[in-house]
């Protein structure tokens, strides 16, 4: 267990955090982009062409090869954060566990929010149409106010214990 004292190790943790939701931050700039030119009239293989492209440009994906959507790569970070970050976070401290409770319920609305995403830009790669841009700008605008909250939130409340840790929870020997 940590005495509360930052260290060295876990303001690079703090730092490390910051990193890949700055990756997001920044291709969410990309999505929020994609919603306002959709109902303009952006052709509907542009879209799909747009989100493909932020599979394979972004850093990102370079760090996921075997990945081909953003909405993947957040699945993927939210689950490690779920079944290896939370629960030391838990276990390093009760008073911890209402901010956890509110970060899992988060992951559980971003997955949704993420699975409407993709369906949406299938829809309207299927078939292009008004309604299917509708849904698509839709889905793109909660995902990107929902996650940004998300992120800021999860910074805000766990940075003070995270710079107490040695390393991430799933390293041998780090953690709490």
């Amino acid at each position: 267990m940590s005495n509360g004292a930052p260290t060295t190790k876990g303001e690079a943790l703090v730092r490390e955090l910051r990193w890949v939701h700055d990756l997001i931050r920044r291709d969410l700039a990309t999505v929020r982009r994609m919603a306002d030119q959709i109902p303009a009239g952006l052709p509907a293989p542009e879209i799909k062409a747009g989100i493909e492209s932020l599979a394979a440009n972004g850093p990102l994906w370079h760090l996921r090869v075997n990945c081909l959507h953003y909405c993947r790569f957040v699945h993927s970070h939210h689950s490690l954060e779920s079944h290896a970050w939370f629960p030391a976070l838990r276990a390093a401290d009760e008073s911890m566990n209402p901010v956890v409770d509110k970060l899992e319920a988060d992951h559980e609305n971003v997955a949704g929010l993420l699975d409407e995403v993709e369906a949406a830009a299938a829809q309207l790669a299927d078939t292009d149409s008004a309604e299917y841009r509708d849904r698509l700008v839709i889905a793109l605008e909660q995902l990107a106010a929902d996650l940004l909250m998300h992120l800021d939130y999860e910074e805000e409340h766990t940075a003070a214990i995270l710079r107490t840790w040695s390393g991430w929870p799933f390293m041998e020997g780090a953690g709490p």
